[in-house]
C-alpha cells in the first residue's frame, strides 16, 4: 500500500465552496487542485447539492491519484456524525433543513466516497494543529476573532468541535459584543466622535492618540477576562488564535504582555486554507 494518502477536502460557507486536494502526509495543499465557486444560499437543495458537487468534481478533474474520501468544513447547526443540515431561520441552506447532505453529494459524483463532516470552526484549529505540528499537545483551544466570536476544543486523537461560547454571559451582554470588530468601531467612536469601519482603520489612522491606548486596554481586558473563562472552563491554557483581528495580535498582546505571556497562544498561519486542511485531516483521526 502506497504511503501518500489524499483527501478532497470543502470549506463550505455561506456565500462559497473552496475544495482541494490536501496530501495528508505533509499537510499540504496541492495548489493546482484548488477550486472556488460562489453558491447562491437561497436555491433548492437540488441545485445547491449541483453546485457544490461540480466544485468538488472541478477539484477530482485536476488529479489523477485515488482519493481517500471527501472532508467536508460546513458551519452549524449541523449533525456532524449524521450528515444532516439543521440550519434552519439564518438566511442561508434552508431547503437544507433536515436533509441528507451525503445523499445529496454522493447522488452527483461518480463514486460513494466516504464523506466525513466537520464544523467550520472546529476545522479551522484543527487544520492549525496539523499543519503547525502542534498535535503533541493533549488540549488545545481555538478562537477566532472577526465578524463574529468563534470557539473550539481540540483533544489528542479526537475531532474538534466547536465550544460555542460566542453568547457566553459577560458584563451587561455576552463575550462576543466585546470581541468583535462592531465593538471597535463603536467604543472607538464614543471614545473619539470618528466613525471609522474597522479595527485596521482605526489603528491606521489614530495610532498615538488617546482614545486608541484607551480602546486597546479595554480589549486586551475582555479578551484576558474570555481566555480565562475558556481556559477554565476545558482545563487547556494552549490556544491558537485567528481571525482578521488577529493579524494584529502583537499590537493587542502588546498592552498586557505578562498577562498574555502566561498562556501558550499560537497565532494561526494559515487562514482561509486552515479550515481546508481541518476537513483532510478528519481522515487522519
Amino acid at each position: 500500500m502506497a504511503n501518500k494518502k489524499y483527501v478532497l477536502a470543502s470549506d463550505i460557507g455561506g456565500t462559497h465552496i473552496t475544495s482541494a486536494i490536501v496530501d495528508c502526509s505533509n499537510w499540504k495543499i496541492i495548489q493546482q487542485t484548488i477550486s472556488r465557486l460562489s453558491v447562491d444560499a437561497d436555491l433548492d437543495a437540488k441545485s445547491i447539492f449541483l453546485c457544490w458537487t461540480s466544485n468538488m468534481q472541478h477539484t477530482l478533474t485536476q488529479f489523477p491519484q485515488e482519493i481517500d474520501g471527501i472532508g467536508i468544513a460546513i458551519p452549524g447547526p449541523f449533525d456532524y456524525e449524521k450528515g444532516v443540515s439543521l440550519i434552519q431561520n439564518q438566511g442561508k441552506y434552508e431547503s437544507l433543513y433536515k436533509v441528507d447532505v451525503s445523499a445529496g453529494i454522493h447522488a452527483n459524483l461518480p463514486k460513494a466516497y466516504t464523506l466525513k463532516y466537520i464544523n467550520d470552526a472546529a476545522a479551522f484549529l484543527q487544520g492549525e494543529i496539523f499543519a503547525e505540528q502542534l498535535n503533541h499537545k493533549s488540549k488545545v483551544l481555538g478562537i477566532t476573532l472577526g465578524t463574529g466570536l468563534g470557539s473550539a476544543v481540540w483533544q489528542s486523537g479526537q475531532k474538534s468541535y466547536d465550544a460555542n461560547l460566542w453568547n457566553s454571559p459577560y458584563k451587561d451582554s455576552i463575550f462576543e459584543e466585546y470581541l468583535v470588530t462592531r465593538w471597535f468601531t463603536s467604543r472607538f467612536k464614543e471614545l473619539s466622535g470618528y466613525d471609522e469601519i474597522g479595527f485596521k482603520e482605526i489603528r491606521e489612522k489614530h495610532m498615538n492618540s488617546e482614545a486608541l491606548h484607551t480602546l486597546m486596554q479595554e480589549y486586551s481586558q475582555s479578551l484576558l477576562d474570555f481566555l480565562a473563562f475558556f481556559s477554565t472552563k476545558y482545563g487547556s491554557s494552549s490556544f491558537v488564535i485567528g481571525g482578521s483581528i488577529a493579524q494584529a495580535w502583537d499590537f493587542i498582546k502588546s498592552y498586557r504582555l505578562d498577562d498574555f505571556n502566561s498562556y501558550d497562544i499560537v497565532v494561526g498561519k494559515h487562514e482561509e486554507k486552515a479550515a481546508i486542511i481541518g476537513a483532510a485531516s478528519l481522515f487522519k483521526v
